[in-house]
């Protein structure tokens, strides 16, 4: 299954705590390079979800990011400890007993005494397990799309095959014909200029000329590339390194058809194979 390596998603959940937001998006790269931006009160997650990210994708430069609305910092409310509040007046009441002309404590700076305000765990572990969830659910949105789109590259590759291998039978069926008329025309050409040479000499030559010209070796590996890159497609991991490979591998061969052509049809189907060629390799760079 081909997937594509550009994509976006979107999920937010509503909570007690606040809204929960996350955004994940990728462009094209060689390989993973993922980036997470956090809320620093959920910044340990990165680890977590930095391995969630890489057990589903394999290539692609990843940019999540969580966005916290009315995160628990904002809230106004929290609890006392009662008994270390008890614990504070009795001490400073013993104090202020001794010295009559103290200053009445700030009661903010009683709130800073350690252990006065109890931290509200059960809303900040919630709050990891919804953050973790919610990305598993973009996550899941993300690849989807991604399959998506790597489901109509495939279509579009698959098009170009398509025209390939009816320009490989093309070539190979006017092959005998223009092997043909170029034995024809040498033979006319030494009759015209009427040149005594040696009958077998010439049959000689005209097999060389005739090797040399021959593309059915190349023919045949372009139809071999054409079923290996429907194989490929249809198989799961990372297929766009193979694809590309076998991009090179049909480039080759359009190269060596141009180089022996020996009539101009046979350049121009080169050309036109070079072309879709190239379509081609421009969609597999997509591919994860």
């Amino acid at each position: 299954m081909t997937a594509s390596m550009t994509a976006f998603a979107r999920q937010q959940s509503e909570h007690d705590f606040g809204t929960l937001i996350w955004e994940i998006r990728a462009v094209n790269h060689r390989y993973l390079e993922a980036s997470f931006r956090l809320p620093e009160s959920l910044r340990h997650l990165e680890g977590p979800l930095r391995e969630q990210l890489r057990q589903r994708v394999q290539r692609g430069k990843v940019e999540a990011q969580l966005k916290l609305l009315g995160a628990p910092i904002a809230d106004s409310s929290f609890n006392l400890n009662e008994t270390v509040l008890k614990q504070l007046l009795s001490s400073t009441s013993s104090i202020s007993a001794h010295f009559p002309h103290i200053q009445p404590l700030n009661p903010l700076e009683i709130l800073r005494w350690p252990g006065l305000i109890i931290e509200r765990e059960q809303d900040s572990k919630l709050m990891e397990e919804k953050t973790q969830a919610l990305f598993a659910t973009t996550l899941t949105a993300f690849q989807q799309q991604r399959e998506r789109e790597g489901s109509e590259l495939q279509k579009l590759i698959e098009d170009r095959l398509t025209l390939v291998a009816a320009l490989v039978a093309g070539l190979r069926n006017e092959l005998p014909q223009i092997l043909q008329a170029q034995t024809d025309r040498i033979k006319t050409q030494f009759a015209e200029l009427q040149l005594q040479v040696d009958p077998t000499r010439l049959e000689q030559e005209i097999v060389l000329i005739a090797q040399k010209a021959d593309i059915h070796e190349e023919l045949d590996r372009l139809d071999t590339h054409i079923k290996e890159v429907k194989h490929t497609m249809q198989q799961t991991g990372q297929l766009g390194r193979r694809l590309d490979f076998l991009m090179q591998e049909f480039n080759r061969e359009a190269n060596t058809i141009c180089s022996k052509a020996i009539v101009t049809s046979t350049t121009f189907g080169a050309v036109e194979l070079k072309v879709l060629i190239e379509q081609m390799r421009e969609q597999i760079q997509n591919i994860e």
